[in-house]
């Protein structure tokens, strides 16, 4: 069962650790929450999970009862502490324990002969979110991720074209996922309580997901930076050569050199890797 608040509160005490705002630590103390963000991974025993920043371990000690093996990357050497004297020895086969930044290890040092099959389950510390999702596009691809995230975060990553929420990790990620019902979840169900919305992101691996290849990335992520520029302009700068196909690709889907990269879907941003290789 997670922790309350109150129990919360006291282990921390316990362990002499005010919450960081600055690694998003947010514990999750609503246990509906935790058994539907099992329930939506679809968790079942002998699963490979990666989890993100376990904190105190409430949703850590849940997979672990499921029955997965589960590897988990916590930054916070306190915290770290804890989670080695208790659940890491209560699950000395199944629980692989990593001290360090989740950007540097996304995928909590899972090892090659799992990385075909796994599932990302994760509490998400909400200043990393994005440079994590760019890091795990980059693959090998979990087939599922249930991801609590601040809710303007997971806006942004299912936005679609013509929206001023739309981004490179817009495209990144649903060129590899499709977007599953989520969950919204309550300020009440944390402590201490965010100053923020959050929401249960549910992502299902595509059968056949594209995966951008590093130039064409920063390309992408260039273009948005530079948002309100229009896109010829835009690859004049950065694609001189290699863009001329790819405009005239968009010429013929109704848009032109005038168009914000805002306003290009998805499918033709995929085009523009082809072009561009």
């Amino acid at each position: 069962m997670p922790l309350t608040p109150s129990a919360t509160r006291e282990l921390l005490t316990k362990l002499g650790h005010s919450p960081k705002r600055f690694l998003g630590q947010n514990f999750l103390v609503d246990g509906n929450i935790v058994r539907k963000s099992l329930e939506l991974a679809q968790i079942a025993a002998g699963d490979g999970v990666v989890e993100v920043g376990p904190g105190l371990g409430t949703l850590t000690s849940a997979l672990l009862a499921a029955g997965v093996e589960l590897w988990a990357v916590e930054k916070d050497r306190t915290l770290h502490a804890h989670l080695s004297e208790t659940l890491a020895k209560e699950y000395p086969t199944t629980f692989h324990l990593l001290e360090g930044d989740a950007i540097d290890h996304p995928l909590a040092a899972l090892p090659p002969e799992r990385a075909e099959r796994f599932k990302i389950v994760a509490n998400l510390p909400y200043a990393i979110s994005t440079p994590w999702m760019d890091a795990v596009l980059s693959g090998p691809l979990p087939e599922r991720l249930v991801l609590m995230l601040q809710q303007e975060a997971a806006q942004r990553y299912a936005a679609t074209h013509g929206s001023k929420q739309f981004s490179a990790i817009s495209i990144f990620l649903q060129c590899a996922y499709e977007i599953a019902p989520g969950h919204k979840v309550a300020g009440a169900c944390f402590y201490p309580k965010p100053d923020v919305e959050s929401y249960l992101l549910h992502l299902v691996r595509k059968p056949t997901p594209f995966i951008f290849k590093p130039e064409t990335k920063a390309l992408i992520r260039a273009c948005f930076q530079q948002r309100r520029k229009q896109i010829g302009a835009l690859l004049r700068q950065h694609l001189p050569d290699e863009g001329r196909a790819w405009l005239a690709e968009l010429t013929a889907a109704g848009l032109s050199a005038q168009s914000r990269p805002e306003e290009i879907p998805i499918s033709l941003w995929t085009r523009l890797a082809t072009s561009a290789t």
